[in-house]
């Protein structure tokens, strides 16, 4: 019976090797892995990615009613306050289209601050998986772009009800909305990466954020119109290379006056939207096997 033993054990380990899933990971240049597998890793993982963003809107408390409430209340009230406050300084008319502007593209601004701030902690907060599991670390910021997302949907009753109230013209021109604000998905996406590699090396990233944010609002269309700022001493080139610039015009155009901008704006916002994943993307994916040691 001895004999036998060893013989048997080593089958039944022979048999467990070859049904088991042998993943390999090969050197590889430029601290990029082979990109096609590591994109295909990453469709069949999508659920992980799912839950991890259902787990951050469990814990944030909402999944309730009234968690999800605040999350259309808060930047209500915040557009209001900004509404109230541009009025009073530059003393022009309180339209309720000028509301309507403020409120759609804040509630777009806060969706590309929460894909920032969200994917900047994403890879600092999932510190014991990075550390215990293997799977492609650029799943962590794209479930705070899910979660972003999440935050983002409970806005779009608002926005729809504010249209009608407004009587903003619907026609073909208010679907382009839509393109509009896939590219600024993209766009936030690749920001998110980005802004997940620089919280691993430099951890004050987020302490810096709020403030980076702040100012970004200020310097995008959203207190204030392109129209408005044409021929202002405001009109300034910093302006116009703001990735958001061109993202919001066509958004705005699209859901207030129903028009279809102009092809170059269409242009700079898919260019600004592809350098930021391709970019962001890259120097995630390139840094990721680096994050255990850094983490």
């Amino acid at each position: 019976m001895s004999s036998t033993t060893p013989t048997l054990s080593a089958n039944a380990v022979e048999r467990a090797r070859q049904s088991a899933e042998v993943r390999v990971f090969e050197p590889h240049k430029v601290g990029l892995p082979p990109m096609r597998r590591y994109f295909k890793d990453m469709w069949a993982r999508r659920s992980f990615a799912n839950e991890l963003s259902r787990a951050e809107m469990r814990a944030a408390q909402t999944n309730t009613f009234f968690g999800r409430l605040w999350l259309v209340i808060n930047p209500l009230l915040l557009a209001a306050v900004y509404f109230l406050l541009v009025g009073i300084l530059s003393g022009a008319a309180l339209t309720p289209t000028k509301f309507a502007h403020l409120l759609v593209t804040l509630f777009a601004f806060y969706f590309v601050s929460n894909c920032i701030t969200g994917g900047a902690t994403s890879v600092v907060k999932g510190s014991k998986l990075v550390m215990n599991q293997a799977f492609p670390r650029a799943l962590l910021p794209m479930s705070a772009v899910r979660t972003a997302l999440r935050r983002f949907a409970p806005t779009l009753i608002v926005t729809g009800a504010i249209m009608v109230l407004v009587h903003v013209p619907l026609g073909l021109g208010t679907l382009m909305a839509i393109p509009s604000f896939l590219i600024t998905m993209v766009f936030g996406a690749g920001m998110a990466m980005l802004f997940g590699t620089l919280q691993v090396y430099f951890r004050d990233t987020s302490a810096f954020l709020p403030y980076f944010v702040r100012i970004w609002l200020y310097l995008s269309p959203v207190i204030w119109t392109a129209e408005d700022m044409v021929g202002k001493k405001f009109d300034l080139p910093i302006i116009k290379v703001n990735p958001l610039y061109p993202m919001f015009v066509t958004y705005n155009d699209a859901l207030i006056m129903d028009k279809i901008s102009a092809p170059w704006m269409w242009a700079a916002a898919s260019g600004w939207a592809l350098a930021a994943f391709i970019g962001g993307g890259l120097y995630f994916i390139s840094r990721e096997r680096e994050f255990s040691v850094r983490l």
